[in-house]
């Protein structure tokens, strides 16, 4: 990629970086022959994503098919970032559950979530756009 190029490839470091500094993804997952997005909040333990969820529909799929994507951005006037990991995602057993206590993972919203899911990554690729919007540039005529 040239400099002028506004597409930019993030390294890993820069990519956990960016996730690190975050704390609202959203969890793309198979379920009954389909993909599902659904936002969560999360933490991470070391080099693993943590989430709680309640019972139903992002529960059962990962224990129907571990095979999970998550995704991670932001923006501001002059640039974009979006990070995308890949990787196989499991319900914590009971005597693991703990580690969602060490890590700052608590819910946003007043609903009791008792289960705890990790991700571990198999994949982790980022980008970062500089923007140009011109249509935020142009004034309007009278």
């Amino acid at each position: 990629m040239s400099e002028e190029d506004p597409v930019h490839v993030l390294s890993t470091e820069e990519c956990w970086e960016l996730i690190r500094a975050k704390e609202f993804g959203r969890l793309g997952f198979h379920l009954a022959e389909q993909v599902h997005i659904a936002p969560v909040n999360y933490a991470i333990d070391e080099d693993t994503l943590l989430f709680r969820t309640a019972e139903g529909s992002k529960l059962l799929a990962v224990v129907m098919n571990p095979d999970v994507a998550f995704e991670v951005d932001d923006y501001t006037e002059e640039s974009a970032w979006s990070v995308i990991v890949r990787g196989t995602a499991r319900k914590l057993d009971e005597d693991e559950e703990h580690r969602a206590e060490n890590v700052p993972l608590r819910p946003w919203v007043p609903t009791l979530k008792y289960n705890v899911v990790e991700i571990t990554p198999t994949e982790i690729s980022g980008r970062r756009f500089d923007l140009s919007r011109p249509w935020l540039h142009i004034t309007p005529q009278d």
